[in-house]
């Protein structure tokens, strides 16, 4: 659908033969102040409408149903410049909140694959569906790094590895932008959250991140770096403050770092109400005139869901706190996407043939493929792969065999952050109980029983809104044990050949606000655990969680253990394919799991040097480490050599290792290769993943793999904060973990040209 002509079409801005930079300054030069103000709001379409186009001029509008982007678009086309609106919504692992769209398996869980090309597909797929339905920018990827397990974001993550996070942000950015925002099919990417602010005190969201500056570029700031160099086109701020300073006015990240040494030219948006805090939360700035005026010449272009800014930013004019001309560059960026996207010419609203685009049948394929790809086997005792010969009776127990909104996970139609939609629609939907009775054999039997109860909600008493009016979530009330449940479901368990335990968490304790001060299973789940494996029938447990959660003791006694995070739609299905043998599992953790909450941070590239290496009442290893999953083979690790051990930094290392599958089943296996520096001029982590490949092997087959990586990659940030290679000794280690055990070492030496 094409906008509407008028006699007004001969102005220089209305004409797309014109150079964009051409365009954009015709039309700032007839801009009033209000208008520039009004370009740099996104506001929230649940909202006034009206008000936000009509009267504050809005740039961008966000969490919009299917009604709100007509009738926005109908209202821009009646304002003084019809400027088009650019609509935006947090699509993050697939078209969240519109009905009937594809929902995959969640970030961390994708990671799981650790599989860039297919997360490239994901992507790909979700920005066809979401330009098919007017929305031109989507709030994903996120780049934070995941440390502190409680942290309520952690699975929004793409784990706790800097390079595996870089590899997989950009091809999610790849996919989302396509051969450029001109494609129709293309939508703007936004990476997330500039910087840091994973970092949390305590696990608690948005609070303040005790970051070096040079802890920064050592790690959190990379994943970003290599994002910017590849072309994306949107950073999201974080919400928290770094060394007393909000992110949203941090001039030297913002300005020194990524507008200058990185030479982005991109567009800065907050995240929800950034500007507004700075007032009503950390009160750092007096009133909203100063809160603007400080976002404007921080270098802030998108101010979302503070409309507060507008008025505030009109009276930081009229106090002299900023110049008229403050606003142009912020608006200038946000024109040249309006006409890169081509929205003056076309809108991009809903297409008519939208049925056979979101949800399609190939998606749904697309679907199942990643949601098998992202399951972690983590133990098993034999029991796995169900065989008919054994398993004719099977007792699926849990308070999540059976939950479809849970099993999609935050940001997913019923998972609260808009008002349109409960859910997606259930028959779209395989629960792990729907996956195994569908795929059992006609004579097995297969029983449910719930188990356990969760979780019930009690209303914040500081009262149902924050200051700036958003819904404070309820508090989480875990449920006492129910005997009655526990009965049904060992009865169920005697009655069966094996059982499968499904437990986990739920949206109440995943997501924005929503940490937590345990990693334990909520509720009734733990004793339910402990009931069904005394029971001394095999059990499998299968952890549907957002995150890494701590199981109870009588896991260990568990017949296996598998890890879906929030699998999507198709992850019933996918499970059960790999339970039974269908599929092969071939996940592999992107985070560690800790053994207690007191273990945080568990990831395994931590600082050297401590006193001992463990707690004086508990272990600091974690439960399974960064990288590990097992297959239903064995794979061996073998002849480890190094073309050339003496390298300068401009050389590249090239390695070549034996991998053997000595099992009767095929695998695929995901070779690492981490680095480690034996001797740094500054403290520095004992190794880091820099490499990897993924290796089918059929059941005896052999392959001579070749791993190839640049000496400049071996690098440390030093004390000046800058980011070095220094000659010495290094060990480059490889194997299926990042533990120490199971990885093959071979020395070389860097020495200066």
């Amino acid at each position: 659908m094409t906008i509407s002509r008028s006699s007004t079409d001969s102005l220089p801005y209305q004409d797309p033969a014109l150079p964009i930079p051409e365009r954009v300054a015709d039309l700032l030069a007839r801009m009033s102040v209000e208008e520039k103000v009004g370009q740099m709001l996104q506001l929230d379409a649940q909202e006034d409408l009206d008000d936000h186009v009509l009267r504050k001029h809005a740039g961008s509008i966000l969490h919009t149903s299917p009604e709100s982007i007509l009738r926005a678009n109908e209202l821009s086309a009646h304002t003084r410049l019809r400027i088009p609106l650019i609509v935006a919504e947090d699509c993050i692992h697939g078209h969240s909140f519109w009905e009937g769209a594809t929902i995959y398996p969640t970030q961390l869980a994708m990671a799981a694959s650790w599989d860039a090309d297919l997360l490239e597909r994901v992507a790909r797929a979700t920005a066809v569906e979401v330009a098919a339905t007017g929305v031109h920018w989507t709030f994903s990827p996120v780049l934070c790094i995941a440390r502190d397990l409680r942290w309520g974001r952690v699975g929004e993550t793409f784990g706790e590895d800097p390079f595996l996070i870089g590899e997989l942000a950009a091809a999610m950015v790849r996919g989302y932008q396509g051969n450029g925002l001109a494609d129709p099919t293309a939508i703007l990417a936004t990476a997330k959250h500039f910087a840091g602010y994973s970092e949390t005190q305590g696990g608690r969201d948005s609070s303040e991140s005790d970051l070096s500056r040079r802890k920064l570029r050592s790690w959190f700031l990379p994943p970003f770096e290599r994002v910017a160099r590849a072309g994306c086109r949107s950073f999201m701020l974080g919400y928290q403050s770094m060394d007393g300073v909000p992110i949203t006015i941090n001039e030297w990240l913002l300005s020194d770092v990524l507008r200058g040494e990185w030479g982005y030219t991109g567009t800065l948006v907050t995240d929800w109400d950034n500007v507004g805090r700075m007032v009503w939360e950390q009160k750092v700035q007096p009133d909203y005139a100063h809160a603007a005026a400080a976002a404007v010449q921080a270098g802030n272009d998108m101010i979302m869901t503070t409309p507060e800014f507008f008025e505030g930013a009109l009276a930081a004019v009229d106090q002299g706190l900023l110049d008229a001309s403050a606003f142009d560059p912020a608006v200038a960026r946000i024109l040249t996407l309006k006409f890169e996207l081509g929205l003056f010419e076309n809108p991009r609203l809903p297409r008519a043939d939208l049925a056979g685009i979101v949800g399609n049948a190939a998606h749904a394929e697309l679907n199942l493929e990643v949601a098998r790809r992202s399951i972690v086997l983590l133990e098993n005792d034999g029991v796995l792969p169900l065989s008919a010969a054994r398993s004719t009776r099977v007792a699926v127990v849990g308070p999540l065999a059976d939950d479809a909104q849970t099993q999609l996970g935050d940001w997913a139609g019923g998972s609260g952050q808009v008002g349109w939609l409960d859910g997606q629609p259930r028959e779209m939907i395989t629960t792990v109980l729907d996956g195994i009775r569908r795929i059992a054999p006609a004579d097995w039997v297969v029983t449910h029983a719930r188990g356990a109860d969760i979780l019930t909600l009690e209303p914040d008493p500081a009262g149902p809104t924050f200051p700036d009016g958003q819904p404070r979530p309820s508090h989480v009330v875990p449920c006492e044990p129910d005997q009655t449940l526990i009965i049904e479901a060992v009865a169920a368990a005697d009655q069966a050949d094996v059982v499968i335990a499904v437990v986990g968490d739920r949206i109440e304790l995943v997501g924005e606000g929503r940490s937590t001060a345990t990693l334990e299973l909520i509720g009734g789940q733990n004793a339910l655990l402990d009931a069904l494996i005394a029971t001394g029938k095999p059990v499998v447990v299968v952890l549907l969680a957002s995150k890494p959660l701590v199981l109870p003791a009588s896991v260990q006694r568990a017949a296996a253990v598998v890890w879906t995070a929030n699998p999507g739609m198709q992850g019933g299905r996918a499970l059960a394919e790999i339970l039974v043998g269908e599929v092969e599992p071939s996940g592999r953790l992107p985070i560690s799991f800790a053994r207690h909450a007191g273990q945080q941070p568990t990831y395994y590239n931590q600082i050297r040097g401590q006193h001992g290496d463990r707690y004086a009442d508990l272990t600091q290893s974690p439960a399974w480490a960064f990288g590990e999953g097992r297959s239903y083979t064995t794979v061996q690790y073998e002849d480890l050599v190094l073309e050339e051990t003496a390298l300068t930094a401009s050389d590249t290392i090239v390695a070549q290792i034996t991998v053997r599958n000595t099992g009767a089943r095929p695998a695929l296996e995901t070779v690492q290769a981490y680095v480690r520096d034996a001797v740094t001029s500054v403290s520095w982590t004992d190794k880091e993943l820099k490499t990897y490949r993924q290796v089918g092997l059929a059941p005896g087959e052999s392959a001579r793999v070749r791993l190839e990586l640049p000496v400049a990659e071996c690098s440390i940030v030093d004390a000046a904060g800058r980011r070095v290679v220094e000659p010495g000794q290094f060990e480059l280690l490889v194997g299926p973990s990042s533990r120490d055990s199971t990885l093959l070492g071979a020395a070389f030496t860097v020495t200066t040209p």
